[in-house]
């Protein structure tokens, strides 16, 4: 055991300095305040969303797409659905908007790519924007992603997700989590040091796609039209790939609504780790499995031997104090500090939902949208 601790004692250290220089990343990223270039009402922007069994969220996904603060004339919405077995084509084929240009279409293939791919064929804009059907969007939402793309002359944009609406512990507990996941993406993307982005809400141009082949190479893989797609354009355009901190960004959506879907969602973000050609996020990953696997390992150490007790607790105070102020920093971003006493008593819980869904994620299976994957 004092060799698990002596171990845990460097992880810890590396992981000290790793959250450090997350934490400075983040707090040195500015604020994007959109500056008037005369060119944000001439770029034509697609908004693309791969729907499947999503009848819940159609009608309220068309109606916040519709309060944006954009020229009606200068984008469109296209809506995929990915073989839908509830409502949901229904309802697109119903769906309409005196005012935005909605464009609705069946995807042919079986995959959450193929239905992107499908959307990003038959979009007329030079800027693909792309989303889920479970998010909600600021009025100026679209004007600011493209104020941002004409300054930076970006090809690829990460942009802030947010989850809202946290009713329960297990809300709040993914709340939590995702926060420091969007920390961690901006802090990586804007010092390049390795590439992070969220489905929810990202954008890129439609040349970039193309000249990339698209999800070509990645397409058998379940997952990752987000984060493997952003490495395919990151390594043709290592200085055009950018995170848009801005609060006018941010796409917002609610938790699961139980744990096992958020394991199930979980689970399948991690089943990629295994496909990233940049192996800086694939060891960072391993960190952080590695520590929190050696904190469990000494939990369970701790039924036989009651005196490796006080040990694990100074380890997990200090976990706790080096993430603390950097989650901080992340949820007075997305104005949500409130959730911040719930932090500390939640480690235990997230050193155990790190271990299970690390462990599934490469050698369990899941099920998304009632498909058994993997």
């Amino acid at each position: 055991m004092a060799v698990l601790v002596f171990i845990l004692f460097i992880f810890l250290i590396i992981y000290g300095i790793l959250i450090s220089f997350y934490h400075r990343a983040w707090n040195r990223l500015p604020l994007f305040v959109p500056a008037e270039t005369g060119g944000e009402d001439k770029v034509f922007v697609s908004v693309i969303i791969a729907v499947r069994n999503e009848a819940s969220h159609i009608r309220p996904l068309i109606g916040s797409l519709g309060q944006q603060q954009y020229p009606r004339d200068l984008f469109e919405v296209i809506i995929v659905d990915d073989h839908s077995e509830d409502d949901t084509w229904r309802l697109l084929q119903e769906a309409s908007d005196n005012e935005m240009h909605l464009v609705v279409l069946k995807n042919n293939g079986q995959s959450k790519k193929k239905a992107i791919e499908a959307g990003i064929h038959s979009a007329r804009g030079t800027l693909i924007v792309a989303t889920d059907a479970d998010c909600r969007f600021s009025p100026l939402w679209i004007r600011t992603i493209v104020s941002f793309y004409l300054l930076n002359d970006a090809r690829f944009i990460a942009a802030p997700v947010a989850m809202t609406g946290a009713r329960n512990l297990a809300g709040v507990f993914q709340t939590l989590d995702f926060l420091c996941l969007q920390g961690i993406t901006a802090a990586a993307v804007h010092k390049r040091f390795h590439m992070m982005s969220n489905g929810a809400n990202l954008a890129y141009e439609k040349k970039a796609f193309l000249e990339v082949n698209g999800f070509e190479g990645i397409d058998k893989i379940p997952t990752g039209d987000d984060m493997l797609l952003m490495h395919k354009i990151y390594s043709r355009y290592p200085d055009k790939v950018f995170y848009l901190k801005s609060q006018d960004a941010i796409v917002t959506t609610d938790p699961e609504k139980t744990w096992r879907a958020f394991f199930e969602q979980r689970i399948r973000w991690a089943s990629k780790a295994v496909y990233y050609q940049d192996k800086r996020i694939f060891y960072v990953l391993l960190l952080v499995y590695l520590l929190n696997a050696g904190l469990g390992v000494m939990a369970i150490a701790c039924i036989w031997n009651a005196s490796w007790l006080f040990l694990l607790i100074l380890l997990l105070l200090a976990k706790t104090i080096i993430e603390y102020p950097f989650v901080h920093s992340i949820a007075a971003f997305f104005q949500q500090q409130r959730l911040m006493k719930f932090f500390a008593v939640l480690q235990p819980l997230h050193i155990l939902y790190i271990i299970i869904s690390g462990w599934l994620g490469k050698f369990g299976s899941y099920t998304w949208k009632n498909r058994k994957l993997k």
